[in-house]
């Protein structure tokens, strides 16, 4: 009797699936979740994780470096305050884009064998302990040991992040992914400026109070990547921690004039980020620390304005206009320093931050066509690498110099730097200028 029993239930079974198949819903079952509720499909939640990861991804980066933007208002409190020299100052900015470095050239492939993901939650957790380690500066170390963790942050996320977003990117919207890698950055620094200049001047808390938002921003991003796909893995993650810059053949005749574009526009961009409070309290006429965010994010937000215009170009044409559009408003900026005038420098810095965008874009757009996926993070590690390092050399050398020179004299290097950039992209895209 129990085995009839068993085997007539199991005929009432495939016949309430037919009736179903055929369209008709069981009593007791909601019309509206009756796929759920047959069988439940897990492949609806794996179409969604690459939506949610490419959105994870892309916050995570902004967060990121909205975290490494927030010192950079406070430099000439620090300055003015607790003692720090404008060469302290300088050697803060070159410890941060130093570890950068490190992490890019040492780290920089880590995440093609472990995941995505893992790189990425660490990149998050180090930007939080980098804001913590700030809460409290009183020398040059504490300075340095934040600007060190929110450094290497940066790394992991300029390379396992921004391949992160390259790999989930929508179909049929090429150029989002690559836009959001090369404006992410500059607008989460900008966000990080911003905040911290408003915090120093309206707030209670003008010394730590960006520092304790960002870290809640940061915590917030921790869940949503851990919901983000892992992405693929492969053995060799040992082998990857050595030091090796990646460039696959087929992208080496383009690097010419795409590293005269990362070297040329982020050298101003590490200007700005070590001496823009100063610039406004010497130069300008003003020691409010939103001034002089506001003097650094001229430069850093307009960075993505920039960046949509490459969608109306080839990525070559792209490349020559951004570069020399750049170019020329570092020559304003230039006279701007010189007239004292907060008017013009403000609009030559967002001129040239267009420019930058443009050009950084399109630079980074010739250069991904060439690459396989499993590539993609070694190529964007070493683009930031060159990037960081066009910030970085110049930073130290001024840093070392601005006992004998003022700034608004030394700026004149970085627009010769900016003419021999020009003249070098211009040269190597000659053949390719119509594509």
């Amino acid at each position: 009797m129990t085995e009839q029993h068993t085997v007539d239930q199991d005929d009432l079974g495939r016949h309430a699936r037919a009736r179903t198949a055929e369209g008709h819903v069981p009593a007791g079952v909601p019309r509206r979740g009756l796929a759920d509720a047959v069988e439940p499909d897990p492949s609806r939640t794996r179409r969604h994780r690459p939506v949610l990861g490419f959105v994870a991804a892309a916050v995570a980066l902004v967060a990121v470096f909205t975290a490494s933007g927030s010192p950079i208002p406070l430099y000439e409190t620090y300055r003015t305050q607790d003692g720090l020299s404008t060469s302290d100052l300088a050697l803060a900015t070159v410890v941060y884009l130093a570890s950068v470095l490190v992490s890019l050239l040492v780290l920089g492939r880590v995440s093609d064998h472990l995941g995505r993901r893992p790189v990425a939650l660490a990149s998050v957790t180090l930007a939080a302990l980098g804001c913590l380690a700030l809460l409290d500066v009183q020398t040059l170390g504490d300075l340095a040991l934040g600007r060190l963790l929110q450094g290497l942050a940066c790394g992991f996320s300029t390379s396992a992040v921004a391949a992160y977003l390259l790999d989930l990117s929508p179909r049929g919207r090429a150029w989002i992914a690559p836009a959001l890698v090369a404006g992410g950055p500059q607008v989460g620094i900008t966000l990080g400026a911003l905040l911290t200049g408003l915090f120093a001047s309206y707030s209670p808390w003008p010394e730590t109070g960006s520092y304790v938002l960002v870290v809640v921003l940061l915590v917030a991003c921790l869940p949503l990547l851990a919901l983000a796909p892992l992405g693929e893995t492969r053995p060799g993650v040992w082998r990857s921690l050595r030091p090796r810059v990646a460039l696959p053949h087929a992208v080496r005749p383009l690097l010419p004039a795409a590293v005269a574009v990362f070297l040329g526009t982020w050298a101003l961009g590490g200007f700005y980020q070590a001496f823009s409070p100063t610039i406004s309290a010497t130069y300008l006429g003003t020691e409010d620390p939103f001034v002089g965010s506001l003097v650094f994010a001229s430069f850093m937000i307009t960075y993505g304005l920039g960046v949509p215009l490459t969608a109306r170009l080839s990525p070559v044409r792209a490349q020559r206009v951004g570069i020399v559009v750049f170019t020329v408003a570092v020559a304003g900026i230039v006279v701007g320093l010189y007239v004292g005038s907060v008017v013009v420098v403000l609009v030559a810095g967002v001129v040239a931050g267009t420019g930058m965008g443009t050009g950084f874009t399109g630079s980074v757009q010739t250069l991904l066509p060439h690459v396989a996926p499993l590539e993609r993070a070694g190529l964007m590690a070493s683009v930031y690498l060159f990037s960081y390092a066009g910030a970085a050399v110049p930073s130290l050398v001024v840093g070392r110099l601005t006992g004998r020179f003022g700034l608004a004299e030394l700026s004149w290097a970085y627009l010769g730097f900016a003419v021999l950039a020009t003249a070098v992209v211009l040269w190597r895209t000659r053949s390719r200028a119509g594509a």
